[in-house]
């Protein structure tokens, strides 16, 4: 399968206070628990660029953290404003999809974390 449309975002979205969606163009929808999603970020000030160690702490992250503004970076990415006052992370569609593929997203483990295959 062709991996530019695999990582093609058809439409993102937040489904309620606590989960983001996105829409694939083949098919497929991730689902995030968006504090998994801020916990996830990969910028310098959350992973030290050197090492690849945590930075941050899961404990200084609030339960109740949202998007409060999403925006493009260019065709590849979202940068997303955290309701914390983050906003220095990108997160690449590639990654995006590698994250909601993993089943490490979702809220409540027992649902099985996973996105949905393309259909066929």
């Amino acid at each position: 399968m062709n991996s530019s449309i695999r990582t093609t975002p058809s439409e993102i979205r937040q489904t309620g206070p606590r989960e983001l969606t996105i829409c694939w163009a083949d098919g497929g929808e991730s689902l995030y628990a968006v504090r998994n999603l801020r916990l996830a970020c990969a910028c310098a000030h959350c992973i030290d660029e050197w090492t690849g160690e945590q930075r941050l702490d899961e404990r200084d992250v609030a339960e109740d953290v949202h998007p409060s503004r999403i925006e493009s970076v260019g065709r590849y990415a979202i940068q997303i404003h955290w309701s914390d006052g983050h906003d220095s992370g990108i997160y690449s569609f590639e990654r995006l999809r590698e994250l909601g593929d993993g089943g490490h997203m979702k809220e409540n483990p027992e649902d099985g974390g996973r996105s949905s295959p393309p259909e066929s």
